[in-house]
């Protein structure tokens, strides 16, 4: 092989390692919804007592169930033969595959007479088998008699509608995604082929990623759900996206200095190295802070996220660069960089921008900052208060409606009541003391004929003796019917009194059931909060002195990331509240969105923090600012509006959790892009000064006089 038919060999063969190896793993993330995990178990806090409850109650039914409730409503009134349908389509139910054995409570029909209830127990193993009993329990429905509203609804219903919303993640999220990157990429560059090559290697690099969580998954050394799903695809892409652009532009700037396209990537890809690699593990490590968390949808989201943000930035270090310096300047037609023609980073936008700062640097940061301390001060209207279920998703759904008809006609909940674990000998004073608490339900509705009402409160009984409590190990369990809906604030107030007056009767008594695992969730994720937030805060910082070889710069940047981070929220809680109108937000989502802006918004920071250094090496402090600021203004632009943009598509999935972290993660990404990167940092800065590398060598080799001009933002 000839010595100039060298260069081209290493770049092929990587691509073809990428295609044939990385290509068949991308089968994997259309099949990552084989190993979801998207029930209450995956999300309960390890150490609570609700988790304790249930491990006790599968020990009781050999099985985990979930209840499900079929509605039935007619607005006239019920009729006979309303209540003749019913019996049998209860009948009918029984013998649908994924209902207990005996799991089909009897049929309740509400006092005002215009509708009923059955309450169905159903194997819950995993989320796919909740999803296709859901889907037949719906399908003998359909034979309800004409005009009787007949629907499933109730936990099993509500997990069934969110299984199949998170069913969009598989392709639609993906796709919608993918073409809005692709349309922002076309619109940027202007070329029809870069789009192409930087999608191939964010795809690809998904592929990777999902693979090696699918195996993981599958040897349950992690957990994965629909959130999780969700926010890896689209973070893969948009990371992926990202640090790809970087290089492009370092590789667009060389190719107008050097002849060869070898000699142009090879000082592009050592210039755009230390901020990907920077960049990347510090957006992983902060990921695997989540590790700490005691909720295992939040240690499951560490991983999945990190391993999804490794996989972009190997394919953008290796894939990615291969393909450009085959392409060359083709990568960029129809408008290529020629060699020797000018850079244009002092012109434009970014030009006018840097020579602002120059000038009115303090008074630039300074209005910036007390802006956005204002909009950071509404955070405290940001509304936490408990979400019911039902109200978690955009769309009109089947287990909704059947929520609302039964809010309507019955006061209590009797699919999901309160269970409480306690040793056998001290039954009959819990159910003493439950019969007597005010959240506790009396009396609800009325059997239809054939049908028994159970009591509100009751233990499980014997089978041997229906009389007696079952007894397992020393302890029985007793059910106790909520008052108020058992996704309520109301109901959540009532099972924290409820164990604050069974610890005075025994400490070891557990309450559990779904209205407990609500409340200890939301109990762990404020805990998680209060570790978690200060741990990520420290890890960004040490990566910051390392990379950056200061103090007084890592802690400008901490400072001015955490008031973005402020800020946006302060702005979603106001749009939250008076425009979306959305009820409330659940208190993961604030650390969720801490994790992804605080890490991937310093990555803006340190793209143009380290060209600000290696500049400032050459130029000097101010000029180095200055040139840092022009030259890397575009590319960071870009990268935050196609960030924003992936993650604007999560609002494609009609759940309320994902749609709030989209517009967050969004929002906070264009304002930490175009105002903290462009306008709060630079300025800071330059006002700064050479103090910001104190206390490296950099800050002692600077000269106090550095030269305050624009002159060194010609090209070098």
């Amino acid at each position: 092989m000839s010595r100039r038919a060298r260069p081209w060999v290493l770049p092929l063969v990587v691509i073809l390692l990428w295609l044939f190896v990385g290509g068949p793993l991308g089968s994997f993330a259309g099949r990552l919804a084989e190993v979801q995990e998207n029930d209450n178990s995956s999300f309960l806090p390890s150490s609570a007592e609700s988790t304790k409850a249930l491990d006790v109650l599968v020990d009781f039914q050999d099985e985990e169930t979930i209840p499900t409730t079929l509605v039935f409503e007619r607005a006239g009134g019920l009729t006979a033969d309303d209540l003749s349908a019913i019996e049998e389509l209860s009948g009918e139910v029984a013998d649908v595959e994924g209902v207990v054995d005996g799991g089909v409570g009897p049929v309740i029909e509400s006092d005002d007479g215009t509708a009923a209830q059955v309450v169905v127990q159903v194997l819950a193993e995993d989320g796919e088998q909740v999803e296709s009993a859901v889907g037949d329990l719906r399908a003998v429905l359909e034979d309800a008699p004409e005009g009787l509203t007949a629907l499933v609804g109730g936990q099993g219903g509500v997990l069934g509608d969110f299984i199949e919303a998170f069913g969009a993640i598989d392709g639609l999220l993906l796709v919608v995604a993918l073409s809005v990157v692709f349309l922002i990429l076309v619109v940027v560059y202007r070329t029809p082929i870069l789009p192409v090559v930087v999608l191939l290697s964010a795809v690809l690099s998904l592929g990777v990623a999902s693979a090696l969580i699918y195996a993981l998954a599958t040897a349950d050394l992690l957990t994965l759900n629909g959130q999780s799903q969700g926010i890896l695809f689209i973070l893969a892409v948009g990371a992926a996206t990202d640090y790809s652009l970087l290089i492009v532009a370092r590789f667009r700037e060389e190719l107008r200095d050097l002849s060869s396209k070898y000699d142009a990537m090879r000082i592009a890809y050592r210039q755009a190295l230390e901020p990907i690699l920077a960049s990347g593990v510090t957006v992983i490590l902060g990921l695997l802070c989540l590790l700490l968390s005691d909720l295992a949808s939040l240690r499951g989201l560490g991983p999945v996220g990190a391993i999804g943000v490794a996989g972009a930035m190997l394919s953008s270090l290796t894939l990615l660069p291969a393909a450009l310096v085959l392409l060359g300047r083709w990568a960029y037609w129809p408008v290529r960089p020629r060699y020797g023609s000018e850079h244009t980073d002092t012109k434009g936008l970014w030009g006018k921008m840097a020579r602002l700062i120059s000038r009115r640097a303090r008074l630039v940061w300074s209005v910036t900052f007390a802006v956005l301390l204002t909009a950071a001060a509404f955070i405290v209207t940001l509304n936490e208060e408990q979400v019911p279920q039902t109200e978690l998703f955009l769309t009109e759904v089947d287990s909704v409606a059947a929520q609302d008809i039964l809010d309507a006609h019955f006061t209590a909940d009797t699919a999901s009541p309160v269970q409480v674990v306690v040793p056998a000998e001290e039954v009959g004073e819990v159910i003493a003391l439950l019969s007597s608490h005010e959240g506790i339900a009396t009396s609800e509705g009325q059997a239809a004929p054939g049908g028994q009402v159970p009591p509100p409160v009751f233990p499980i009984p014997s089978p041997e003796d229906p009389t007696q409590p079952l007894v397992e190990d020393g302890q029985a369990i007793v059910l106790a019917t909520l008052a108020d809906p058992a996704d309520s604030a109301a109901a959540i107030d009532t099972v924290r009194s409820l164990r604050t007056d069974l610890d005075q009767i025994d400490p070891d008594i557990l309450v559990g059931g779904a209205t407990a695992i609500n409340m200890d969730v939301r109990d762990t994720t404020d805990r998680d909060r209060a570790l978690v937030i200060p741990v990520i805060l420290v890890v960004i910082f040490l990566v910051l002195i390392v990379l950056l070889r200061s103090v007084v710069a890592p802690a400008l940047l901490l400072v001015a990331n955490v008031l973005s981070f402020g800020s946006t929220m302060g702005i979603s809680a106001l749009l939250f509240n008076h425009v979306f109108d959305f009820p409330a937000s659940d208190p993961s989502t604030v650390l969720i969105a801490f994790v992804f802006l605080v890490a991937l918004g310093i990555d803006y920071s340190i793209f143009l923090m380290t060209r600000v250094r290696e500049e400032s090496i050459r130029q000097g402090t101010h000029p180095g600012i200055l040139k840092g600021l022009s030259a890397t203004g575009g590319v960071i632009t870009s990268a935050g509006v196609v960030l924003a943009a992936t993650f604007a598509a999560l609002g494609i999935i009609p759940i309320l959790f994902l749609a709030q972290i989209g517009f967050i993660v969004a929002f906070g990404v264009l304002l930490d892009t175009l105002v903290v990167r462009s306008l709060l940092v630079p300025a800071l800065s330059y006002d700064v000064g050479r103090w910001i590398w104190w206390p490296g060598r950099l800050f002692r080799e600077q000269d106090h006089a550095d030269a305050e001009t624009e002159e060194m933002l010609r090209p070098h």
